[in-house]
C-alpha cells in the first residue's frame, strides 16, 4: 500500500466521476456505526464498532444518474462484489478504516473495507478501490462461483 498512489474512484452511471486520493478520502467526515458481522460459514460477530465514511457522503460527490440501479465494488487484485443500489444506500453501510477503535489490519481490509451489515460478509469487500454504478447487475467474484447474489443472512441466502 502506497498512500501517495492509492486512489478511490466513483464512475459509471454518475453525473460527475470522482477520484479521491488517500489523503482526500481520509479528510471526509468520519462516522461510527455499530453493527453485527455475519460470515457465510455460519458464525456471527456481534456489536462491531466500525468507523469510516458513509455511502451517502461519497455518492453526494458524484451524483447518480437516474438509470443507476446496481453497483460493482472494485478492490485490489481484481476482486469485485455486486449490490443493488437500495442495499448500499442503507444507513448502516460504511467504507471503514477502523474496527473497534483500531486501524484495520491488511488481513481485514486495510486501508479500506466496505461494511454491509445486513448481508453476508463476502459482500463486505476488503481493499476497496472504487464503485462502478450500472444499469444492469453484474455478478462479482464469489457470486460467479456459486454464492447467492443477495446474501441476506436472515433468509440464509448463502449459495445460489
Amino acid at each position: 500500500f502506497d498512500p501517495e498512489s492509492w486512489e478511490f474512484k466513483i464512475f459509471g452511471q454518475v453525473e460527475s466521476p470522482v477520484i479521491l486520493s488517500y489523503q482526500g478520502f481520509m479528510r471526509l467526515p468520519k462516522v461510527e456505526v455499530v453493527a453485527d458481522f455475519h460470515c457465510v460459514t455460519g458464525f456471527s460477530k456481534l456489536d462491531n464498532r466500525w468507523a469510516g465514511v458513509t455511502f451517502k457522503e461519497l455518492i453526494g460527490r458524484a451524483r447518480l444518474k437516474p438509470e443507476a440501479r446496481y453497483v460493482t465494488v472494485h478492490c485490489d487484485a481484481g476482486y469485485t462484489t455486486n449490490l443493488p443500489l437500495e442495499v448500499i444506500k442503507d444507513d448502516g453501510v460504511l467504507f471503514a478504516y477502523y474496527h473497534n477503535g483500531q486501524a484495520l489490519t491488511p488481513e481485514h481490509g486495510w486501508p479500506l473495507r466496505l461494511v454491509v451489515p445486513k448481508r453476508y460478509a463476502y459482500k463486505s469487500a476488503k481493499w476497496v478501490r472504487g464503485l462502478e454504478f450500472m444499469r444492469e447487475d453484474r455478478p462479482g467474484f464469489w457470486e460467479q462461483r456459486g454464492y447467492h447474489n443477495e446474501a441476506d443472512p436472515w433468509k440464509e441466502e448463502r449459495y445460489g
